[in-house]
């Protein structure tokens, strides 16, 4: 129970990373309502961008933008894939994620390129924990604070029209693909920027350090919806579950490992948390729906 406790500040630490990696994801799947599988290699991306930018003598800040704009290019090819191409959204994304590993792997000239925080100027390095919890505290408020501002503007509800039902917006004059090639752009850019984040935490870029990242950022939304859901109903509110979701999931993670779970299971009981999250609010749904139809049947047959 010991270590589980001593290595909490690193869990949340992570679970912030991954929570703005999530929040990027929620856009897409929530918000726009398309299964964007892109993120997996985006998030490699905004890591290896990063690491190369920082080692050619770009400053943090600048690295971090590099990444996020890298991330912006791959969510465009994405979108202009789907809208331009007529390319289904999941293969879409596939093909895009495809394509990056190639991509990735000529950024980094290798499959795994150190870091240091001895060396260069990190603002959130596992290194000093308390100062990255604070610093990627600062940048989830800063990104929800921002998306809050932008998804109330034209363009906004523009993709949010788009989403909840692209035909109706389409009616009334919204230029569906473009917002859809926003809201792609900017999901990708978040998640890019996330991996930024993550490989200067962890002090190195990897070439699959972004593999499954798809299944943490869903279940991260997932989670904070289930819990979050009903008290969270402002839009920066749900963001901010979101967050809240990805540092939930790497606690449970990490509580599952201080209980001797090999680390080579940890993606499959990933999967089986978000299977778990998807599945039980439709069951429960579906519960309900069977027992108050029930009685109104046995009340009209009486009847």
């Amino acid at each position: 129970m010991g270590a589980f406790v001593n290595a909490l500040p690193g869990a949340v630490g992570l679970g912030l990373i991954w929570g703005i990696m999530a929040i990027g994801v929620y856009i897409t799947f929530r918000v726009l309502d398309f299964a964007d599988l892109t993120v997996d290699g985006t998030f490699a991306t905004g890591g290896a961008a990063l690491v190369m930018s920082m080692i050619a003598g770009c400053n943090i800040y600048l690295a971090l933008i590099i990444a996020f704009a890298a991330g912006c290019v791959a969510g465009l090819i994405t979108g202009i894939l789907n809208t331009q191409l007529g390319i289904p959204p999941i293969l879409a994304g596939i093909l895009t994620q495809l394509a990056l590993y190639s991509i990735n792997l000529r950024i980094l000239g290798k499959s795994n390129q150190p870091i240091s925080a001895y060396n260069y100027n990190l603002i959130a390095s596992m290194t000093n924990i308390k100062q990255a919890i604070i610093v990627v505290s600062l940048f989830v408020v800063a990104i929800i604070a921002i998306l809050y501002w932008f998804f109330g503007t034209e363009i906004g509800h523009s993709i949010r029209a788009t989403g909840s039902n692209h035909n109706m917006a389409k009616a009334n004059g919204i230029n569906i693909n473009i917002a859809k090639i926003i809201a792609l752009v900017l999901s990708n850019g978040i998640v890019a920027l996330a991996g930024g984040l993550f490989a200067q935490y962890q002090g190195f870029s990897d070439i699959n350090m972004g593999r499954g990242a798809i299944v943490v950022g869903l279940a991260a939304v997932i989670i904070g919806e289930v819990i979050f859901g009903k008290i969270f109903k402002n839009f920066a509110l749900r963001l901010l579950a979101v967050a809240f979701g990805g540092i939930i999931y790497y606690i449970v993670m990490q509580f599952v490992i201080s209980l001797g779970l090999n680390t080579d299971d940890l993606k499959l009981l990933t999967a089986i948390i978000v299977a778990i999250f998807l599945g039980v609010p439709y069951l429960k749904n579906k519960y309900a729906e069977t027992h108050v139809k029930m009685p109104k049947a046995e009340k009209e047959v009486k009847e």
